[in-house]
């Protein structure tokens, strides 16, 4: 009882910016596709700034 409770729990987890990232950076094809990746993070995709929304 108490797994399938937990189990249930756990699917309802958000999931961090950081594995977020990851998870982008690992579907890259190439190099290429990664060096472009990289520079899509380091421009801010992921992180937003929730100032505009408020």
């Amino acid at each position: 009882m108490m797994n399938k409770m937990s189990r249930f729990l756990r699917s309802f987890r958000i999931p961090s910016t950081e594995e977020l990232e990851m998870a982008y950076l690992e579907g890259a094809r190439d190099r290429y596709d990664l060096e472009y990746r990289q520079h899509e993070i380091d421009a801010g995709k992921f992180r937003r700034n929730f100032a505009y929304y408020y």
